[in-house]
């Protein structure tokens, strides 16, 4: 019967394989530490310096004596220029809000994240059952596609109505009504010069009321046009 060979190594202990990962891992980590803790002044500076200028800031001219400082000056005239058209637009809204509320059309500005909703009542600028604006009304919507024009954002003009059955001949619903003073509207942007390709129009008849139509003054609160900006 063969003698069974002897093991000239005894076998390592499961436990120090497991040892051996942890400590390459440890080794593995504090190099990375320590890679992360000796970064190059220079080009950190000029990491900041595409960053900033990417950002809108003012180009940032790095000599030797600025990269022997530990902080570097910078400015931000022109940093987020959304952000800074937005807060521009919520001003100019709020002017024709105010300046819409003392000739007794009500007005309201909704804000959901970077979506913007400009809420107009209707019933001084479309006679009832018809899409064709009042001609006291044509200048205050070229004034809002003027203000609107500035932040150059895209603009979904949507149309709504309460459920009162229509009598007009020419719709035949006030889905169509409401679309067609939709349409009307985005035309007279048109016309003031909005870009094309950031304008849309949607009409919703009186399936998106934000009243209950059971009161005249409910019925009125649904009868709107809605310019809806987005913002982002």
């Amino acid at each position: 019967m063969p003698r069974k060979k002897k093991e000239e190594c005894k076998k390592m202990p499961g436990w120090l394989i497991s040892f051996g990962d942890l400590m390459s891992l440890l080794l593995t980590f504090f190099i990375l530490l320590f890679s992360m803790g000796t970064i190059s002044l220079e080009k950190f500076h000029m990491v900041i310096k595409g960053v900033t200028e990417s950002l809108g800031g003012r180009k940032i001219y790095l000599e030797q004596k600025l990269l022997n400082q530990s902080n570097v000056p910078l400015e931000f005239p022109d940093m987020y220029p959304k952000i800074k058209r937005k807060k521009k637009l919520l001003r100019s809204l709020s002017e024709i809000q105010n300046r819409l509320q003392k000739e007794g059309i009500e007005a309201e500005i909704i804000q959901h994240g970077s979506i913007i909703r400009f809420r107009l009542n209707t019933d001084r600028f479309f006679p009832p059952g018809s899409a064709t604006p009042y001609p006291q009304a044509i200048p205050l919507i070229f004034d809002i596609c003027r203000k609107m024009k500035e932040a150059r954002f895209t603009v979904i003009i949507e149309g709504h109505t309460d459920n009162t059955p229509i009598r007009s001949g020419r719709f035949r619903s006030n889905l169509e009504l409401s679309a067609e003073r939709a349409l009307s509207v985005l035309k007279m942007f048109l016309q003031c010069g909005y870009p094309e390709n950031l304008l849309a129009a949607r009409g919703y008849g009186p399936y998106r009321p934000i009243a209950p139509n059971d009161t005249p003054e409910n019925r009125a609160k649904n009868r709107r046009v809605e310019f809806v900006i987005d913002a982002s």
